[in-house]
């Protein structure tokens, strides 16, 4: 009896450090809006050395430099067409300036609009998690730049 009830609250206190790690991790895992920012400034640096196109085809690359965990950037032209997408190459060449979150929300024309003011900005909407698979609410970082607007943003838990 003695040796099960020890191996018993062994087995517990195991369990409950290896939940204790499983959080940990998953927390490590998550974005932080800091990230997206340097995420996005960073992609900036590359659009003026090295052009548009080069830089929406590797903003657009899924194994590139400008994807890290569930964080991916997306550029829109000031008409809201996708110019470059991290996490779905279908939506580039698209205008989805009529697209609504789940909660009805038009978030990429709020977007442009936004960007028209020519200053950085985040703003908060619900999206498909491409890691997850679910719909969670999101905070996107926008910083405007010539014609465009990039996108980054972190998935709020």
């Amino acid at each position: 009896m003695f040796v099960r009830v020890k191996t018993l609250a062994s087995f517990a206190a195991g369990a409950a450090l290896l939940c204790a790690a499983a959080s940990h991790a998953s927390a490590a895992d998550l974005v932080t809006k800091p990230e997206a920012e340097a995420m996005v400034k960073k992609a900036l640096v590359f659009i003026k050395a090295n052009g548009k196109d080069k830089a929406y085809a590797e903003i657009s690359k899924k194994d590139g430099q400008f994807i890290d965990r569930d964080l991916y950037l997306v550029v829109y032209g000031m008409d809201a067409v996708v110019r470059a997408h991290g996490a779905n190459a279908k939506m580039i060449g698209k205008n989805l300036m009529e697209i609504k979150d789940v909660d009805g929300k038009a978030f990429v024309k709020e977007r442009v609009e936004l960007a028209k003011k020519k200053t950085a900005f985040w703003q908060e909407y619900k999206f498909t998690n491409p890691v997850s698979g679910n719909i969670e609410p999101k905070a996107m970082y926008c910083q405007p730049h010539e014609d465009m607007v990039v996108c980054g943003g972190v998935y709020l838990k």
